[in-house]
């Protein structure tokens, strides 16, 4: 923990300026700083939710004292008067004065890109490791926020044993295609996804508004000729794009693609979302690719048109690259899971002749993960301080 250096009020009191003793600064703003006070009238001592709207905090409000105690921000407001403490790490954690320029077109300062050159075997875990100790579990939940991927090894090679990992950490998101789906060969499939075919590295279901945000892919056979799996960083692919066709990436992640799936009488989804998508912050959010799903392109304009297929395939060619990806073999009872707003994954082809191939699938949700990981970093903080 960096300690507090010193505190100088800005603009009669609309602002304050922090120094840490490293040297790092940042500017906050007095209404955000009511806005986030933890005293029992602003939140609940229950379960941290608000208790004020902003109409109940004065247009008007300054810093009309401060002072640092104990590593922490003690602050009178005015005209009310109202008094606040905010420790000085989580000031820090929280600090919003950063340039723009500096989060354009970047991951979260949480996520670690990663190329073809980084080993699955860093984030393998066995499940019995992960469902019977907190530590393993929340090593291996870190992974996937950190690195969008993981792998599990030693689980039952049982149909619907992929339900176990999704109940270690959330719960499962139930689709048209079931609470889970046969990933094998079928006679006139609904999905190419259930053939022999090799499939480009993708995300799954961008036609849908939200994407299941996580898919868990568990092996119960695997004895086909090929049929490996492949995974690739979305987000190291933008990356590349943004160093090599900075005009390229502005068209990707401003004028949406557009995506459709559908079985005559059954099902009809579509969504409109960039192939790559920027939150506020200008930092990357999600990716959307899919060749198989990717719909006619209607809201880019002619004269815009050109340049953008010239950055779709150039997208299409980082993504493509043997250098990017990942390929391994699973085995039965192995499994791995993706984040599907980043993590793009795909298979060789097989030969169905030469042995059978059997996944399961399903999908789940990053909240439910996020949320896991969160307590059990919280209970890992307050064991070991």
């Amino acid at each position: 923990m960096t300690k507090l250096d010193t505190v100088d009020v800005l603009d009669g009191g609309q602002a304050i300026a922090i120094r840490w003793v490293d040297g790092h600064c940042a500017r906050f703003h007095a209404v955000w700083l009511r806005d986030n006070a933890f005293d029992e009238a602003t939140r609940s001592p229950a379960n941290g939710q608000r208790l004020i709207t902003i109409q109940d905090i004065p247009e008007a409000t300054r810093i009309e004292e401060v002072s640092i105690i104990d590593d922490a921000l003690q602050l009178r407001f005015a005209p009310d008067g109202k008094r606040s403490l905010h420790p000085g790490d989580w000031l820090r954690a929280h600090a919003y004065d950063v340039s723009p320029d500096q989060r354009r077109g970047h991951p979260p300062p949480e996520v670690k890109t990663w190329d073809g050159m980084f080993d699955p075997v860093d984030v393998t875990a066995g499940l019995a490791a992960i469902t019977e100790r907190p530590d393993a579990l929340r090593n291996w939940l870190d992974h996937v926020r950190r690195y969008g991927f993981a792998r599990l090894t030693g689980g039952p090679v049982q149909s619907g044993a992929l339900l176990e990992v999704v109940n270690t950490f959330g719960y499962v998101r139930e689709t048209n295609y079931g609470k889970w789906f046969e990933v094998r060969t079928e006679i006139n499939p609904s999905n190419l996804a259930f053939t022999s075919l090799g499939l480009q590295a993708h995300t799954d279901n961008p036609y849908r508004d939200p994407v299941p945000t996580l898919q868990v892919l568990y092996c119960l056979e695997n004895a086909a000729e090929g049929g490996d799996s492949q995974v690739v960083d979305g987000f190291r692919a933008a990356e590349r794009l943004l160093q090599v066709d900075p005009e390229g990436f502005a068209l990707l992640s401003t004028y949406p693609a557009r995506f459709a799936y559908e079985v005559a009488d059954r099902v009809r989804l579509q969504a409109r979302k960039p192939m790559i998508e920027l939150d506020g912050r200008g930092q990357l959010a999600a990716i959307r690719f899919n060749n198989r799903s990717t719909a006619p392109i209607t809201d880019v304009p002619y004269d815009d048109m050109a340049a953008y297929y010239d950055a779709y395939r150039r997208f299409a060619e980082i993504i493509d690259d043997p250098a990017m990806a990942v390929t391994f073999k699973l085995e039965p009872g192995e499994s791995f899971i993706v984040d599907n707003t980043r993590i793009l994954h795909g298979r060789t082809g097989y030969e169905g002749e030469a042995g059978s191939r059997w996944l399961q699938g399903c999908y789940a949700d990053k909240d439910g993960l996020l949320s896991t990981l969160a307590v059990l970093e919280q209970q890992a903080e307050r064991t070991f301080g």
